[in-house]
């Protein structure tokens, strides 16, 4: 892992229980639907998108510049969360309900969080917290696998849809049993921010866990009419494409049908940028909320996304490759900050994930880890310390499914290595010098690849990965380990 980067921007108190004094830290994770890492002010200077509350959290706490999520979809990015766990670990690999089959069929997939993990939530229930969950839950197909039997004693919105709901963002949402029909023609956004805050209103007098998982920015692209035209006009006034105009637009790679996936290259779509400003202007109320109540020096911020942006459209994640679904930079390096009250602020570098918010707000909060539960995680404490990071060496990622490709990667140090699981092909990238993935070294570095290569074999052991199956008699590529054992 490439040596600890460290940028001060302003030094308050280093965090310790003392800080906190005997109250234990509230918690408010705010978990938002497909935004990429580019859609952030604070990640990018020059984003089309206006997002000055969630830059004030940036400012205000640590960025981490290489965060990434476990998966490049949501359904285990979410579960990495909840469990401090490799998706594949419990073959949690695809968003659930999904079904995915091209040139082979897609892994077969485990589409449920199980109630025999202890999730995050259970755990800061057992040390006596309140537990609320506000927005999207998507973990598991039946109500017996909502949060409401995952350790959350309120859920307000969480069931097995990953959409809305029938009526988009917009009441009658029609579908979600834990979200009545508000008026009709209230937003989505509004209106979970107003249950998050009442949340927050009932529950100040002891020490809670606030998860508030947004629907947004996710598809179907709606939002209201003022906020689209401020934008419309914005795109206007910077003389910008407009959302459908080809210029927008440049090719990757070949689907597997042979035809070019498009990339949007130029952030410029009025809906999605208001739908990332009503987002942003939610997680001001919330909190404001905190401010007026007088609980913000006393509460734990995180704030991330569950994959990069949706990149064919309608963002960009640019100079990122790719988006949603991919292997690449932008399809899982996401906004990663955590604000610490009276605690620092500042820039790390270090690679991060998602499995790690689970033994870092344990230890942040002062309870007992879990090491048995959160395996692959670790706690960023000393890195929010301002102390040398954890000793991890590398980060890895299994997708056995067509968002783009089934394959898998790993990041160590400044490499990042990926491989297609239907021929085994391979591509090495050095992202100190070439972030974009631009220039495969595969061939140019065999010591390095195969290194990488065999790591990543072992680790895809280590946790029982599954695999592409065969289709209409043709058998996908299989790590030389799954060969032996099916002789």
């Amino acid at each position: 892992m490439k040596r600890f980067q460290f940028l001060c921007v302003s030094v308050v108190f280093f965090v310790s229980s003392a800080v906190f004094g005997a109250d234990k830290p509230n918690i408010v994770f705010f978990l938002v639907d497909d935004l990429g890492v580019m859609d952030i002010g604070a990640y990018n200077p020059n984003t089309f998108y206006e997002t000055p509350n969630v830059d004030r959290i940036a400012k205000e706490g640590i960025r981490f510049t290489s965060g990434y999520t476990a998966c490049c979809v949501c359904s285990p990015t979410r579960f990495s969360i909840m469990t401090g766990k490799y998706p594949a670990r419990n073959a949690c690999t695809n968003w659930f309900g999904a079904s995915d089959s091209a040139k082979f069929q897609g892994a077969k997939y485990h589409d449920r969080l199980d109630l025999e993990e202890t999730t995050l939530a259970e755990a800061f229930k057992e040390a006596g917290y309140k537990t609320a969950f506000v927005g999207k839950w998507h973990l598991g197909p039946t109500e017996k696998f909502w949060p409401e039997n995952q350790g959350f004693d309120v859920n307000i919105g969480g069931c097995s849809k990953g959409n809305p709901g029938k009526g988009g963002y917009f009441s009658p949402y029609n579908n979600n049993p834990r979200l009545p029909d508000g008026p009709e023609g209230e937003f989505l956004t509004e209106r979970l921010t107003a249950e998050a805050i009442k949340q927050i209103e009932t529950l100040k007098d002891s020490p809670f866990l606030l998860y508030f998982a947004f629907y947004q920015v996710h598809t179907p692209l709606q939002a209201p009419k003022s906020l689209i035209q401020k934008y419309r006009e914005k795109a206007q006034r910077l003389n910008l494409p407009e959302e459908n105009d080809p210029s927008s637009i440049q090719e990757d790679e070949l689907r597997p049908n042979g035809k070019p996936r498009l990339i949007r290259s130029v952030q410029s779509h009025p809906v999605y940028a208001a739908m990332v400003e009503s987002m942003d202007t939610a997680v001001g109320r919330v909190v404001e909320t905190l401010r007026k109540e007088k609980l913000l020096d006393n509460t734990i911020i995180c704030f991330v996304s569950d994959n990069g942006g949706l990149a064919e459209n309608p963002t960009s994640n640019l100079p990122l490759r790719a988006g949603k679904g991919w292997l690449y930079e932008g399809g899982h390096r996401v906004p990663f900050i955590i604000r610490l009250p009276k605690g620092r602020a500042g820039i790390s570098d270090v690679p991060v994930i998602t499995n790690d918010f689970y033994p870092t707000l344990l230890e942040l909060a002062g309870l007992p880890l879990k090491p048995s539960q959160h395996l692959d995680g670790v706690s960023l404490k000393p890195i929010l310390d301002g102390k040398e990071p954890p000793k991890r060496d590398t980060l890895y990622w299994h997708y056995p499914h067509y968002g783009a490709f089934p394959g898998g990667a790993l990041r160590k140090g400044d490499w990042k290595f990926i491989r297609r699981y239907e021929d085994g092909r391979v591509q090495l990238y050095n992202l100190k010098n070439d972030p974009a993935e631009k220039n495969n070294l595969a061939e140019k570095e065999p010591k390095q690849t195969k290194l990488l290569e065999e790591e990543h074999d072992r680790w895809l052991q280590s946790v029982n990965a599954r695999f592409l199956r065969e289709k209409n008699g043709n058998k996908p590529w299989l790590p030389a380990y799954k060969q032996q054992q099916q002789q």
